[in-house]
């Protein structure tokens, strides 16, 4: 733990819809699971006490988890059904979620100095928090907010209706943006998106991208982690580590590894696709999976593309290693944590050039860019790497280099910054000009 001066001495994270425990590619766990889960540890470190509240999904799942380091806990609130549903109906229960709140902190008979709220929905309960927190003075808990994807940016790459965000979750949007103290933006991208979509008050908006955990995240010995996860050391693979939807784009990676397969046989003999995420094995599972495992048949490339399901975050790192690349052919990413921990990594990474993943990845420095849905351009980038060893290991080096840049550790004071700057009333560009 280290000392910490900052007025910040406890924070109450909401994490509404998903429990920073969670697999990482399961139906709704993927990056703002680690987001979570990881800034929470590193606020522990600073001193800083961390209660972070999700919707309880299994009664035999204790209701206070300590598995956050120093000062953090999770805390499972029953809100309707103490099993998954569909994030749509979770909003049914936010009343219930925000009453739980309530009651844990009046018994535990804490205040919060601030409440940092995670996509749209933990908003509406922040905003119910803060009226509820109120002091006699008529000062209240700050919110601070980040959406990690948002809804019209889903509409705009959306193929069909059914992959559409609904007009509650646009309209729970903007509500949040009108009364959130300050929203996090991961990207200057991200933030123009706001403006432009939102109309939001750009005085309330600052970038602090997410961090990496560069204890966890560090290059290993690549014989070593193939042995560890059953890789025969000779064979190459690549590596798709995700929820199992639409907008990740997993289809085009596997027509890029169709065309490879047909151009180029022998170069993907000794070669494995590796998909993490969703429930492979499910007696029925979600229409997302079957469609990709009915194409990994259709185009003859069931022998070399395997869907592991979904991982704990604890073993990762050894699939990063053993990767020679990692693919991420999304449609839409705000950031991409799983493309800077497999740069953390020295792994380099092939990534769609959207969103987050624009900024992240520089192309032919710490990874290469593919268009979005552009199987060939995807192909082409994958057979490079596949074939050109100190290419891979050049990029590699320098993804690792890069990647020192989001140790948590300078992301965790960036932020406290900003708790600080709301505290006194200050907006994003009285604290810049302050900082200068």
């Amino acid at each position: 733990m280290n000392d910490n001066s900052s007025p910040v001495r406890r924070i109450a994270m909401l994490s509404v819809h998903t429990c920073p425990l969670a697999m990482l590619g399961g139906k709704k766990t993927g990056g703002m699971n680690v987001y979570v889960r990881d800034f929470s540890r590193e606020l522990g470190r600073q001193g800083i006490h961390v209660d972070v509240f999700t919707r309880s999904q299994d009664d035999c799942v204790p209701r206070v988890v300590h598995d956050l380091g120093y000062g953090g806990r999770v805390i499972h609130i029953p809100a309707g059904p103490e099993r998954p549903i569909p994030v749509a109906d979770i909003i049914q229960y936010l009343d219930d979620f925000t009453t739980g709140v309530l009651e844990f902190a009046a018994n535990e008979g804490i205040t919060y100095d601030v409440i940092h709220s995670h996509y749209w929905l933990s908003g509406l309960v922040a905003e119910k928090l803060r009226d509820a927190w109120k002091d006699g003075n008529g000062r209240y808990t700050p919110i601070i907010h980040m959406f990690h994807t948002l809804g019209h940016m889903k509409n705009r790459i959306a193929l069909s209706d059914s992959e559409r965000a609904p007009q509650e979750r646009l309209d729970g949007e903007a509500h949040v943006i009108r009364i959130a103290d300050r929203i996090i933006a991961a990207t200057p991208a991200e933030q123009a998106q706001l403006n432009w979509l939102y109309n939001a008050d750009m005085s309330k908006v600052a970038i602090i991208p997410p961090g990496v955990d560069l204890e966890r995240f560090k290059p290993i010995p690549k014989a070593a982690a193939k042995q560890h996860i059953g890789i025969p050391a000779h064979h190459k693979n690549i590596l798709f580590a995700g929820r199992i939807e639409p907008l990740k784009g997993i289809d085009t990676l596997l027509l890029a590894m169709a065309l490879i397969h047909q151009r180029h046989p022998g170069t993907v003999r000794d070669t494995c696709v590796a998909i993490i995420g969703g429930d492979p094995w499910s007696d029925d599972p979600d229409e997302e999976m079957a469609r990709l495992k009915e194409m990994r048949t259709t185009l003859g490339i069931h022998e070399f593309v395997t869907f592991l399901g979904a991982k704990d975050q604890n073993v990762l790192p050894n699939y990063y290693a053993a990767a020679e690349m990692v693919v991420m052919p999304s449609h839409y990413e705000s950031f991409g944590m799983v493309a800077l921990e497999a740069m953390a990594m020295g792994t380099p990474v092939v990534a769609s050039e959207v969103g987050g993943l624009a900024f992240l990845v520089q192309d032919g420095v710490n990874g290469l860019h593919a268009p979005s849905r552009d199987p060939e351009a995807l192909a082409g980038c994958i057979y490079e790497l596949l074939t050109d060893e100190q290419y891979r290991a050049r990029l590699g080096h320098n993804a690792r280099e890069y990647a020192q840049e989001y140790d948590w550790r300078h992301i965790v004071t960036r932020m406290l910054r900003v708790y600080e700057a709301v505290l006194a009333g200050e907006d994003c560009v009285q604290r810049q000009e302050a900082l200068v």
